[in-house]
């Protein structure tokens, strides 16, 4: 049942549309065409990635957090900063206790246990928190679903701004003060930052506030720019969108992260084989972005925190060592986990709507990676589940055609927890309930894609030969960076190329490397886990790519990264 791509050409741009953009090579107007950028101010504007209209204060309830914190800042209260133990709530944990601390507060940081806690604001951990004599609490990248719990907290005698950017649900908690620009009111026009983009624009406020009136005489030694390189980490990291402000702050992120002065991020850019000055928003995604969650799945998340924080580079140097070994470990246990709930998931057969597997020896850390895999494999929703005693934590993660969040909603009766995307969420269950979970489930997940051809769709950009690819044109392309979800890398098509030569590379052989001719040019090919081509392509394909700079051992090299081949037609 492996899901096979199907192939969708972008329209070819009309000739005005071509006329307009004749200063730059044919193939990136198209590309801009097809991101629905038609006139030359905006596609400058889009290169150039600003974002103007940045005031944070247009987000409902951001008065109310920057006045309450900025008591707590003066009256001395122990302020604890709750996060959560992916890289986006690492980062914006990070981003926030450094603001709060430059800005002369007693504040901590508290990141719960993937296993023994869960996602989220929890009972257990608000109690230890009013033990200890924290007042005010401020949650990053949680606490948006989480209205019992903020309630629990007021009992306590704890104080709760929320900062999210997951979607609310019913209604907000009752906090001091709910920042998300999903919630409803909200006036501010940007509303698909990560979590670490809403802590960073309540960081942004605190520090245009202190400028305005200071909160104490203290001299602060930090400004806005300084927090962007954590910004750009856990914004790509958490997949959302790379347009309008996501897209401003990511690329002034990559500039910080590429000048090297977080000793942290430094020590992990050296383990993870890259150099400063070519860290972009793909490094972040393959590259630094795993090894920072790798944390939070193996271990705990403290340890990414402590990197993200560290100032000395021995320190950082240990820290990265770990994570990397941590990242490791991740990837063995990822592919055997995906393996065993392929066979879990498939023994009803090869047309289930949704995979569903469940079991005790899945690691609570990789479940979410597990499903991504089986989702992008065959094409369905797919949910992978860690049975643990009394009850079970699930990642799922879907398709455009149908929206798991909303489906999770509609067995709220059944789940203790839940939250998360249209694409991606997790959910904690009682184990009786599970096995009626997992039906109800697939039971929504029948009748959302009954009539509906499912098939993925790889969406190509412009058809090229060739003879038409230079360093002009990467170097025009590469204006439209950084890609990501919602601007991806362009994709070109090139039809009826003949195979000079064709071999499997990787240390476990599973990548293609290949020479193509059109008969005048020849280029060098990579083709990642497609090795199983070997021994059956045809003299002639077509391919579907990614036009690349490959850099290795200082050298720099021009490539064709194919995303996917057939025989030619």
């Amino acid at each position: 049942m492996a899901a096979v791509q199907q192939w969708q050409v972008a329209p070819t741009a009309p000739t005005d549309h071509l006329t307009r953009f004749s200063h730059m090579p044919r193939q990136v107007a198209q590309i801009l065409f097809n991101r629905g950028i038609t006139d030359p101010a905006e596609a400058e504007q889009f290169i150039a990635a600003k974002w103007e209209n940045d005031n944070p204060f247009m987000m409902k309830d951001m008065d109310k957090a920057v006045t309450r914190l900025r008591q707590a800042v003066r009256s001395g209260e122990t302020i604890t900063v709750y996060g959560d133990f992916d890289a986006d709530g690492v980062a914006s944990t990070a981003l926030m206790v450094e603001t709060l601390r430059a800005l002369g507060a007693n504040v901590q940081p508290y990141i719960p246990d993937r296993v023994d806690e869960g996602y989220g604001l929890n009972d257990e951990a608000l109690d230890e928190l009013a033990d200890q004599g924290v007042r005010l609490v401020l949650t990053v990248d949680c606490g948006i679903r989480a209205a019992e719990a903020v309630s629990y907290a007021m009992e306590r005698g704890l104080e709760v701004i929320v900062t999210d950017h997951h979607s609310v649900g019913q209604a907000p908690p009752l906090a001091v003060a709910v920042i998300n620009p999903k919630q409803p009111h909200c006036p501010y026009p940007f509303k698909e930052l990560a979590g670490v983009g809403i802590a960073f624009k309540l960081a942004q406020a605190l520090l245009r506030s202190h400028n305005q009136v200071p909160i104490t005489s203290k001299t602060i030694n930090l400004v806005e720019d300084d927090l962007l390189d954590l910004v750009a980490l856990g914004t790509v990291a958490d997949l959302v969108p790379l347009l309008g402000e996501n897209r401003a702050l990511v690329q002034r992120g990559l500039v910080k992260i590429n000048e090297g002065q977080r000793p942290g991020l430094l020590s992990l850019i050296q383990r993870s084989g890259l150099r400063l000055g070519q860290i972009g928003a793909t490094t972040i995604g393959f590259g630094l972005g795993p090894r920072v969650n790798a944390a939070g799945r193996m271990a705990h998340a403290s340890t990414a925190y402590r990197l993200l924080v560290a100032q000395y580079p021995g320190e950082a140097d240990k820290l990265a060592d770990e994570l990397n070994q941590l990242n490791r470990q991740r990837q063995q246990i990822t592919v055997e986990t995906q393996e065993q709930a392929r066979e879990q998931a498939l023994i009803e057969g090869d047309d289930v709507p949704l995979l569903f597997a469940a079991s005790p020896d899945f690691m609570e850390g990789i479940v979410g990676l597990a499903a991504g895999r089986l989702c992008e494999e065959f094409y369905r929703p797919a949910i992978v589940v860690h049975v643990g005693e009394t009850q079970s934590r699930g990642s799922a993660r879907s398709i455009p055609e149908f929206h798991i969040t909303d489906a999770l909603d509609q067995c709220t009766d059944l789940l203790i927890r839940h939250g998360g995307h249209a694409a991606a969420a997790g959910f904690t269950v009682r184990n009786q309930d599970l096995p009626l979970l997992a039906q109800r489930l697939k039971a929504l997940a029948t009748e959302a894609l009954a009539d509906k051809a499912l098939q993925p769709t790889l969406s190509i950009d412009v058809e090229v030969g060739l003879g038409e690819l230079n360093r002009r044109l990467y170097d025009c392309m590469i204006r439209l960076e950084p890609f990501g979800y919602a601007n991806p890398a362009p994709v070109f098509l090139t039809r009826r190329l003949r195979l000079i030569s064709s071999r499997a590379v990787g240390t476990d052989r599973s990548h293609l490397k290949m020479v193509l001719s059109d008969g005048r040019v020849r280029w060098n090919t990579i083709a990642f886990r497609q090795a199983h081509w070997l021994g059956h392509l045809p003299h002639y394909i077509d391919i579907a790519y990614q036009f690349e700079l490959n850099e290795w051992n200082g050298r720099e090299q021009l490539q064709l990264n194919v995303r996917d081949l057939r025989p030619a037609q």
